[in-house]
């Protein structure tokens, strides 16, 4: 008796790279990025680290205050794109930190992120293309915000401050990502016939999904768009998180940038801020690991903040944005698999 996947066409397989070529892949791109990225900048910081007997404790405790409230923002965002189907905000914010945790230690880690946060919200409850349809949503539109306040800090700052060569490289990224977003959803919307139809092109060609599979989706997706865009009130409230969760971020360098005695115009912080975060989205490092320090530090500098206070301040805003979610994300992670291991127990494992 022959398997469905004996009888697959053999155009349908795609080979895939052995676990432990990936695995070695992996640690080989860490082990690049901890030497010639992230080890000098601590190298270089070793110097500046007295500047940090200088700092008043209530800054510290202010930037810690904006990271948090960032968070808390992101996982508003969630429930929101989640309406009616939405887990409680304690459950939200375990999920999103266990997956913020993984995209940090995971070469290109959206991804498996992604995947992870798609299984750990089905098993809360959270129905299948709403769970879809949200995830994209809540990455695609939190980009396309990132996007919008980049460039308008960049209008503005352009006449004052010059044209810097990554200002253009960063806003023709953005320009790809808003095409691609807006270009899926009017063509969900509006010519949902022919989205289906090279959706069940391409999945044909893919061993893991069928074509009436994703069209189905596709379909839903689509109906939960027209929900979303037909009513202002959810989709004022998605874009509020959104940018709230991005500025609480930004306000957390700006801080500890004061605390140092060097703050900068709002307008300059998220020029350097959005070209940082905008580059960092290419999958080259674990949650930009490197590429953010190596962006931000130097356009800080070119803004008139001196190099020993944006390295050190740089650096303590990347311990509360990229390290500090990594042991966090990772005991919400189990807190949610114990908790999932014992609703999953029979009546009987309970008795015995």
């Amino acid at each position: 008796m022959t398997t469905p996947d004996e009888t697959a066409p053999k155009s349908r397989r795609i080979p895939k790279m052995p676990r432990q070529v990936r695995l070695l892949v992996s640690v080989g791109v860490l082990i690049f990025i901890f030497e010639y990225l992230v080890i000098p900048q601590f190298a270089s910081a070793r110097k500046s680290w007295h500047l940090l007997e200088q700092v008043n404790p209530i800054l510290i405790v202010l930037a810690v205050f904006c990271e948090v409230a960032a968070i808390v923002a992101y996982a508003e965002l969630t429930r929101t794109v989640f309406t009616p189907h939405s887990p409680r905000l304690g459950d939200i914010l375990r999920v999103n930190m266990s997956t913020l945790a993984l995209s940090h230690v995971v070469p290109g880690g959206t991804a498996p992120a992604g995947a992870l946060a798609y299984r750990m919200y089905n098993e809360l409850g959270v129905p299948t293309a709403t769970n879809a349809f949200g995830l994209a949503a809540q990455g695609s539109g939190s980009a396309v915000v990132l996007n919008i306040m980049f460039w308008i800090s960049l209008v503005i700052s352009i006449p004052l401050r010059g044209f810097n060569p990554a200002y253009g490289f960063a806003a023709l990224a953005g320009v790809f990502l808003l095409l691609a977003f807006f270009g899926t959803v009017a063509l969900i919307l509006r010519g949902q016939r022919h989205a289906d139809s090279w959706i069940r092109t391409a999945a044909a060609r893919l061993p893991w999904l069928t074509p009436d599979r994703v069209s189905s989706l596709l379909a839903t997706v689509a109906e939960r768009i027209k929900i979303l865009t037909s009513n202002p009130k959810t989709l004022r409230a998605s874009l509020e998180w959104a940018a709230g969760n991005w500025l609480l971020d930004a306000a957390c360098l700006w801080v500890f940038l004061w605390a140092f005695g060097h703050p900068i115009s709002p307008i300059d912080l998220m020029v350097a801020y959005g070209l940082a975060n905008i580059l960092a989205a290419i999958p080259l490092t674990p949650g930009g690991l490197g590429v953010v320090e190596a962006v931000l530090v130097p356009t800080l500098v070119g803004f008139g903040v001196p190099s020993k206070q944006a390295l050190v301040a740089v650096l303590c805003y990347r311990f509360l944005n990229f390290w500090l979610p990594i042991p966090i994300g990772g005991a919400s992670y189990l807190s949610m698999e114990v908790r999932a291991s014992k609703r999953r127990q029979t009546p009987r494992d309970l008795e015995r």
